[in-house]
């Protein structure tokens, strides 16, 4: 396959910097609702809640890296409709729960329903992957982008579906114990699980970047 031109180029990192701008705009749209948020559980001094802001605080920083990660690795022009407003969508499910750090049952339900999203946008992306798999001209592209593959399926198949799993078994906990995770807190319990699960998934993420970054820069010196 021919080398791309520089008119390809100059597309390409249009679109990485439109992808880029998205995100963090997105992104500081879902911290402005949780800081928002925050500062209202401060004033009622509900401490409690600052466990469901300290989650909260994870999903942006889960969400963010996951977005930059991609961006770097397989966005490219054409520009995908689909996949930004997938992540559109996305940042408007995390206001609307962040909106719900003082309600335990809405919290987890709408955490359930965020994940789903998710689960969808990663199964969307395969589109993105598969595209640049048959675009890949060197041995380190096609290093890149099967272990970006491998990563995605692992998402797709185990990762995203447990913590869609875990939250709405979370929900159903609170539904069949009311007197006990809501009148009497335990479902500090439950948010200390999520945010154990999110802080181990954001170690994760950082630590397949690490695992993908040589592979990143032999790709791009290979360009």
């Amino acid at each position: 396959m021919n080398p791309p031109s520089e008119s390809r180029r100059e597309l390409d990192s249009t679109v990485i910097n439109i992808e880029l701008t998205l995100v963090s705009i997105i992104q500081g749209v879902a911290l402005f609702f949780l800081t928002d948020n925050a500062r209202a559980m401060m004033s009622a001094r509900n401490w409690g809640a600052f466990l469901y802001v300290a989650a909260g605080l994870c999903v942006i920083f889960i969400f963010w890296s996951r977005s930059i990660i991609h961006t770097l690795t397989l966005i490219k022009w054409p520009l995908e409709f689909g996949h930004n407003f997938f992540y559109i969508a996305c940042a408007l499910g995390e206001a609307i729960l962040f909106s719900r750090l003082d309600r335990a049952l809405a919290w987890f339900q709408l955490s359930a329903g965020y994940a789903a999203v998710v689960w969808l946008l990663f199964v969307y992306d395969m589109r993105l992957i598969r595209a640049r798999m048959v675009e890949s001209r060197t041995d380190a592209d096609r290093a890149l982008y099967a272990r970006t593959r491998a990563d995605q399926l692992l998402n797709i198949w185990a990762l995203v579906p447990l913590l869609f799993l875990l939250n709405l078994g979370c929900a159903f906990a609170i539904c069949s114990r009311p007197d006990f995770f809501v009148a009497r807190a335990g479902h500090v319990w439950l948010i200390s699980i999520q945010l154990v699960s999110f802080v181990g998934y954001l170690a994760y993420v950082v630590r397949f970047f690490n695992t993908i970054a040589s592979l990143l820069l032999r790709s791009r010196e290979a360009d």
